[in-house]
């Protein structure tokens, strides 16, 4: 059972989270201390110095008309990251233990100490092509606030006598409003996605379990690939 954290160590933890921008990842949507949402697709990539002269005309006007036709900001970013060979390593001994030539089972102690060696001096890396789709949607909780705000300082405008009930009301506005953004930023993705499939491209939309584990190595660029992630449920 790990030691509880000290008043020094939850005021780091406090501060760390206070610059981390997400609230909240449900329902393949990053949702932002401001209100913002975000949904990110993952590109597969492209060897353009490979295709033909032809090819690269089109694919260029391709993208091209991608971009005329979004009329809403993107984000195109590359992420680099180390790739974990443990479960190549792991796959490795599994064959090596079914496999009944001593020559082959030695083949396979030399090529795996060969790769362990290898990957120690030289950083394997990943590159992951992404595409980050925003809306920006008015937080219910600042209008909340901000009318709490009036409230206190006219007091002679009265408050409303069932506080459960205001705050049962304003949780269903949330998730409403919630529901009607989420809904346009999803029109906005699915054109996305259908824009960069038209140049050819395989395009995914990250789901809760890769959304987490993509921001974990964007905040933690010196770690492998983490793995087996909890996902938060409400």
């Amino acid at each position: 059972m790990a030691p509880p954290l000290t008043p020094a160590a939850k005021q780091d933890l406090g501060s760390s989270l206070d610059l981390v921008d997400i609230q909240e990842i449900k329902e393949n949507t990053v949702i932002l201390k401001d209100g913002g949402l975000r949904q990110v697709v993952m590109v597969g990539g492209v060897n353009f110095a490979l295709k033909s002269d032809s090819e690269q005309s089109i694919i260029t006007q391709a993208y091209q008309t991608f971009l005329n036709g979004v009329d809403f900001p993107l984000q195109i970013l590359i992420h680099s990251r180390k790739v974990n060979i443990d479960k190549y390593i792991e796959g490795l001994l599994k064959r090596k233990n079914v496999e009944e030539s001593p020559i082959l089972q030695n083949q396979i102690d030399e090529y795996a100490e060969f790769i362990k060696s290898f990957v120690q001096k030289n950083a394997i890396m990943e590159k992951t092509f992404l595409v980050v789709i925003p809306f920006y949607a008015v937080s219910v909780s600042s209008i909340s606030s901000g009318a709490k705000g009036i409230f206190d300082s006219l007091p002679f405008l009265g408050k409303k006598k069932d506080d459960k009930a205001a705050a049962a009301k304003t949780t269903e506005e949330a998730k409403k409003t919630f529901g009607e953004n989420l809904e346009q930023l999803n029109q906005r993705t699915t054109q996305a996605m259908n824009g960069l499939t038209s140049i050819g491209l395989e395009a995914t939309l990250l789901t809760d379990e890769a959304l987490i584990e993509l921001f974990y190595n964007f905040y933690n660029p010196q770690t492998i690939e983490r793995q087996d992630m909890p996902i938060p449920r409400e």
